[in-house]
C-alpha cells in the first residue's frame, strides 16, 4: 500500500527558519523534492569543442624545404665545378649580372638590342598565336576523328607520319611560304602543338561510355547537344592534358625557331648572346626560360582543376 506525504504551507515555513538559524544556504524544500536526482542545471553544461587537427610538419617541410635543398644541391655542385675558375662563370657571378640584367628589363636601344623583358613579351606573344591557332583547329578535329570511323580511318595514318616530324623542320616550310620569320616560327609553332590535342581529344571522344551515347539516341538529340551535353563534360579531361602537353612543345619549339629567325625573342636573344662570348646571359636566359615553363604549366593544371567535372 502507497502512502502519500503532504507538507503544509507551515511545515515550509519552519523548515526556511531552521536554514537560517543554522547559518546553511537557504534552499527550497519543494524544489528539491520535485527535481530528480540525475537533473544537471544549464548554467553547469559547456558547448562539446572540435579537437583541432594536428599540423603535419613532415609534410609542410617536404612540400617547401625539400625543393629548396634540391636547388641548393644544384647551386652547391656549380660552384663546386667552377671554384678553380675557368671558362664557366660561377653562381655568385651569375647571380650579380641577373641583379644587373632585371634592373632594367624593358630598356630598348633598337631593335636588335632589347632588355629581356622584350625578348620574353615577344617570345610568348607567338607561343600565344601559334598555340591558339591550334586549339582552334586541333580540338574539334580531335571531336570529329573520335566520332567518325571514317575521319579517324583518313586522319589517323597522316598524324601517325607527320607527328614524329622534327619541330625546326617545319621552319624552312614556313619561311618559303610565308617569306617572313614571324609567321614562319608561329607556324613552326602550330604544327608541332597540334598533334597532342588532337590525339587526346580523340581518346577523350572515343572513351565516352556507350551507354551515354545509347541515352542521347533514344531522347534523339541532336549532335550539337551531345557535344554539349556529354562528350564536352567526358573529354575535358583529356583535352587540358592535350593542351598542357601542346603549350609545353611551345614554348620548346620557339626557343629553337628564333635561334634560325632571328628578331626579337628569347631565343635570338639567347644566340646573339653567344655570339658575344656572354656565357654568364645565357646562364641567365636558361633558368628564365624553365621559369616560364613551369608558370605555364601550373596556369594549365590550376584551369584543369578548376573545369574539372569530377
Amino acid at each position: 500500500m502507497v502512502s502519500a506525504v503532504f507538507h503544509s504551507p507551515s511545515d515550509a515555513s519552519d523548515a526556511l527558519r531552521a536554514d537560517k538559524a543554522s547559518g546553511k544556504p537557504t534552499s527550497n524544500p519543494m524544489t528539491s523534492i520535485a527535481a530528480p536526482a540525475g537533473a544537471t542545471t544549464s548554467a553547469s553544461t559547456k558547448p562539446a569543442t572540435a579537437p583541432k587537427a594536428p599540423v603535419d610538419w613532415a609534410g609542410l617541410a617536404l612540400t617547401a624545404l625539400a625543393p629548396l635543398a634540391g636547388i641548393a644541391l644544384l647551386v652547391a655542385i656549380w660552384a663546386l665545378l667552377t671554384m678553380k675558375g675557368g671558362n664557366f662563370p660561377t653562381p655568385l657571378a651569375t647571380w650579380q649580372e641577373a641583379v644587373k640584367l632585371f634592373s632594367d628589363p624593358f630598356y630598348s636601344n633598337g631593335p636588335n638590342d632589347q632588355g629581356i623583358g622584350w625578348n620574353i613579351l615577344f617570345s610568348l606573344k607567338r607561343v600565344a598565336m601559334g598555340f591558339g591557332l591550334a586549339a582552334v583547329v586541333g580540338i574539334p578535329l580531335g571531336f570529329l576523328i573520335g566520332r567518325s570511323k571514317i575521319a579517324s580511318a583518313m586522319l589517323n595514318p597522316l598524324i601517325s607520319l607527320l607527328r614524329p616530324v622534327s619541330p625546326l623542320a617545319w621552319l624552312p616550310i614556313g619561311l618559303l611560304v610565308f617569306k617572313s620569320a614571324d609567321p614562319a616560327a608561329i607556324w613552326t609553332i602550330f604544327i608541332c602543338s597540334i598533334w597532342p590535342m588532337i590525339i587526346n581529344t580523340a581518346v577523350g571522344v572515343q572513351r565516352v561510355p556507350e551507354d551515354y551515347l545509347n541515352v542521347a539516341k533514344v531522347l534523339n538529340l541532336s549532335e550539337w547537344t551531345i557535344v554539349k551535353k556529354i562528350l564536352f563534360p567526358s573529354v575535358l579531361p583529356y583535352m587540358l592534358t592535350g593542351v598542357r602537353l601542346s603549350v609545353g612543345t611551345a614554348w620548346l619549339v620557339i626557343v629553337a625557331a628564333e635561334m634560325l629567325t632571328g628578331g626579337v625573342g628569347i631565343g635570338f636573344w639567347v644566340w646573339d648572346e653567344w655570339n658575344n662570348l656572354n656565357v654568364h646571359h645565357i646562364l641567365i636566359a636558361i633558368f628564365v626560360i624553365g621559369i616560364v615553363g613551369l608558370l605555364l604549366e601550373n596556369a594549365l593544371v590550376a584551369v584543369a582543376k578548376r573545369f574539372s567535372f569530377e
